[in-house]
């Protein structure tokens, strides 16, 4: 998997894009195994009440670099320096959707993933922050695994479920996607239900010595 840096794309002319952690100046606050860092997550009953996808705006241009999140997503996690047209648009490159294992070469067959879908967000505590806050967490580059460039098809299947109800049909991958789940939970402070618990505290059983690391949202 790809790390996300934000890119502008006068600066892609000048040097190849490689592959880079998204926010090389953070020092993740904490580290530790899967297992306990399940146990960190506070537990809530989920509610949908008042949820509209338009409550998180997305993609933004929070640097004002002409590149929106996506197309820094899909620069950023590019294995080959990317094709990029006027406007900071997309046009080729090479990305592994982790998800299901396929690499494509084409953008127009990704979806960039939020790992922790704004709806459930939205459940596990989102539907109280501000508008900015919620914009902050759908168009979060400063974090690894906030957001993925992964295949249209898996991403759809996932939609808005949660460990309980759907993972990675790439068996393999599975203790990564715990990870990246329970990680993007801690550093946001979203809370779990019971059922989601259950199932990644299932999963990290099952993941030996995989460990989260996360950084508190600003």
């Amino acid at each position: 998997m790809f790390s996300k840096i934000a890119v502008t794309a006068a600066a892609l002319l000048a040097f190849p894009v490689t592959a880079a952690p998204a926010a090389a100046h953070q020092t993740p606050a904490e580290q530790l195994p899967l297992a306990d860092a399940v146990h960190l997550l506070p537990a809530a009953t989920e509610t949908r009440d008042g949820y509209q996808r338009s409550s998180f705006k997305h993609w933004s241009d929070a640097d004002r670099d002409t590149c929106h999140t996506r197309s820094e997503v899909l620069i950023a996690e590019s294995r080959v320096e990317p094709a990029i047209e006027t406007g900071c648009k997309v046009t080729s490159g090479e990305w592994y959707s982790y998800y299901d294992g396929v690499t494509l070469t084409a953008p127009g067959g990704l979806d960039i993933d939020h790992m922790v879908p704004l709806a459930e967000a939205w459940d596990s505590g989102a539907n109280a922050w501000t508008p900015a806050r919620r914009e902050a967490y759908a168009n979060d580059l400063d974090a690894d695994r906030s957001l993925v460039a992964v295949t249209a098809r898996t991403n759809r299947s996932k939609a808005d479920q949660d460990p309980a109800d759907w993972t990675p049909p790439l068996t393999d991958t599975r203790c990564t996607y715990a990870t990246d789940w329970v990680a993007t939970k801690l550093r946001w402070q979203l809370t779990v239900d019971d059922r989601e618990r259950d199932a990644l505290t299932a999963l990290a059983a099952g993941c030996g010595q995989e460990t989260v690391s996360y950084e508190l949202a600003p």
